[in-house]
C-alpha cells in the first residue's frame, strides 16, 4: 500500500459530496443513531463500485459512454429528488417521538437513502474505474489481495470520516433544533446542496 493511495483515499473521502451531506442531514435531523446509521449506508454504497472494478465490469463504464452517462444522470436525479424531499419534509428536521417502530422506520429510510446516493456517486464511479486500478498490477500474482486490501482501506476510511461527519452534526442538533428559524434555513440549504451537486454532476464532463 502506497502513501499516495491513503492522500488519495482521504481526498476523495472527506470532500464534501453527496454522502456527506446526506449524513449531515441525518446527523442533524435524528442524531447520533441515525449519522452512524448514513455512515453505514453510504458505506454499503461503495461496495458495488469496489466489486466493478477488481472483476473489471469497470472497463465497461470506461469503455461505453452511454453506460456511464445514464449512471452519471441517474444520480443526478436522485440528487434533485433528495432535494425536493428534503425542502418538502418538514418533519425531516426535529426532534422525533421516542418509538422502536418510529427509529426503525427512520433507519431503513436512511439506510435506503445513504445505499443509493452512494451507489450512484459518479465520483466514486470516476475514482473506481480512473484512479483505483493505477494502484494495482493486473498481471502481479497477488492482484485480487491487494486489490482486495485496497479497497477495504477505502472502505474503512469512508466508514470512518462519514461517522465522524455524522456524530459531529448530532453534537450541534440540540441546539439547531431548539430553533425553528435555523431549522428552515438547514432544510434550504440542504435542499440546495443536494441541488446544486445533482446540477454539477448532470453538467460536468
Amino acid at each position: 500500500m502506497t502513501m499516495s493511495f491513503l492522500i488519495t483515499t482521504l481526498i476523495v473521502v472527506m470532500t464534501p459530496g453527496p454522502g456527506v451531506v446526506q449524513t449531515l442531514v441525518a446527523g442533524i435531523s435524528r442524531g447520533a443513531r441515525a449519522g452512524v446509521v448514513a455512515a453505514v449506508g453510504c458505506t454499503a454504497g461503495v461496495l458495488p463500485h469496489l466489486a466493478l472494478s477488481i472483476t473489471g465490469l469497470a472497463a465497461l463504464l470506461q469503455a461505453s459512454p452511454v453506460v456511464f452517462q445514464t449512471v452519471k444522470y441517474l444520480g443526478a436525479a436522485y440528487l434533485v429528488y433528495m432535494a425536493i424531499t428534503t425542502l418538502r419534509d418538514r418533519g425531516g428536521l426535529h426532534l422525533p417521538e421516542a418509538g422502536a417502530q418510529v427509529e426503525s422506520r427512520s433507519d431503513l429510510r436512511v439506510v435506503r437513502d445513504s445505499v443509493l446516493v452512494n451507489l450512484l456517486n459518479p465520483k466514486l464511479t470516476v475514482f473506481f474505474v480512473a484512479l483505483f486500478p493505477q494502484f494495482l498490477d493486473p498481471t502481479a500474482p497477488g492482484y485480487l489481495t491487494d486489490a482486495l486490501l485496497l479497497g477495504s482501506v477505502f472502505t474503512l476510511a469512508t466508514l470512518i470520516v462519514f461517522t465522524a461527519y455524522g456524530v459531529f452534526a448530532a453534537s450541534v442538533r440540540t441546539r439547531i433544533t431548539a430553533r425553528p428559524r435555523i431549522l428552515g434555513w438547514l432544510r434550504r440549504v440542504f435542499a440546495t446542496s443536494f441541488l446544486a451537486l445533482g446540477l454539477k454532476i448532470a453538467f460536468e464532463r
